[in-house]
């Protein structure tokens, strides 16, 4: 391995030895902002389409079936199909024109990844309470509930749809658009910078602060993980897991207890009303009981792991082949123009989204 340095023992070219002049700081991190602009210049160019898709279908929906609007599941079909369909293509397509580097492929065990899907649900769920908690405060100081849109849009929606949308499609298109194709164009940099940016974007693109917390936590150790794999299959996986329980699961215990007859029975302050409620409910909740245990279980459970692999240091991100100073890493990541426009557009939804 003589003769050879960092970045090209990982793309397999001989360093040293061709004659080239090194580049110095300054060049690197000129170099590194201008790749970091390009790559949030496409993903703005795909999140112009993916709006520009979705609008022109609503509004032919609305000039022709205007009554689908109010069936739950196509609504939901009507909001996504168009994204993943034509947006989310053309986004790929845009951002594959920027340079990336291969990400090393590496085997997981069958016990680390359970132990990784135990710390994926511990990280949703205390993250997202988190969120909830400050939505719920901003709530309380604008006068009015902050709106849940993923609730509000999956309360109305069949199983089957929620299945297909949120355990199958989602997970597959995500992790490769948020993950995949951020990471692989972002390592070279250090695998911190690309953990980062993978969960950044990846949360902001939610538009919306009730999912912002969870997904950006959670798509940051996704990222750890797909570059300690390489294998973009163990995130989709595990995202898909998450989902199942987060989403399929939760929204299916949820219908079982009939929140409207809940609701209706609580206000009417009449405990005979509220115990033929709870008779009439009974499975429920006693499934959504069982149920909340083991998402208590699995926070428990995981923030331990999570400790104990902070503790003893496990979750090691190793240094990229360029190498951002301290003190510039912000500005040349974020403070440019391509991820500088991105980061406003989706700061300004969720800001919008909070006072609708």
């Amino acid at each position: 391995m003589d003769g050879m340095n960092e970045y090209d023992v990982m793309t397999g070219k001989e360093g040293g030895m061709s004659g080239m002049p090194e580049r110095n700081e300054a060049d690197e991190v000129k170099a590194a902002r201008k790749h970091f602009s390009r790559l949030g210049g496409m993903y703005i160019l795909g999140t112009i389409v993916i709006f520009a898709v979705n609008l022109i279908v609503e509004a032919l929906i609305q000039l022709m079936r205007p009554e689908w609007m109010g069936n739950g599941n196509i609504s939901l079909m009507i909001s996504v199909l168009p994204m993943y369909l034509i947006g989310m293509p053309v986004l790929i397509l845009l951002v594959r024109t920027v340079p990336k580097e291969t990400v090393e492929r590496h085997s997981i065990k069958p016990g680390s990844f359970a132990v990784a899907a135990i710390m994926c649900l511990a990280i949703v769920y205390i993250t997202n309470f988190a969120g909830n908690l400050i939505t719920a405060l901003i709530g309380v100081l604008k006068g009015g509930a902050v709106q849940n849109q993923i609730l509000n849009a999956t309360q109305s929606a069949s199983m089957w749809t929620i299945m297909l949308y949120m355990v199958i499609c989602a997970p597959v298109i995500e992790e490769f658009v948020f993950r995949k194709l951020i990471v692989d164009r972002t390592v070279r940099y250090g695998q911190g910078a690309a953990v980062v940016m993978s969960g950044f974007m990846f949360g902001i693109f939610h538009g919306n602060l009730n999912q912002f917390v969870y997904a950006f936590t959670l798509g940051m150790f996704l990222a750890f993980l797909y570059v300690k794999t390489g294998n973009i299959k163990i995130t989709i996986a595990l995202h898909m897991m998450i989902n199942f329980v987060g989403g399929f699961v939760s929204s299916g215990l949820i219908k079982m207890l009939d929140m409207d007859a809940y609701m209706q029975a609580a206000t009417s302050g009449d405990m005979a009303s509220l115990m033929e409620y709870v008779q009439a409910n009974l499975a429920g909740i006693m499934a959504y009981t069982v149920f909340l245990l083991f998402v208590f279980g699995m926070m428990i459970a995981g923030g331990v792991l999570l400790i104990v692999n902070l503790v003893k240091r496990r979750f090691v991100l190793e240094r990229g082949s360029v190498v951002i100073p301290k003190g510039k890493r912000f500005r040349t990541m974020i403070g440019n123009v391509g991820m500088g426009i991105y980061s406003i557009f989706w700061i300004v939804m969720i800001i919008v989204q909070l006072f609708m």
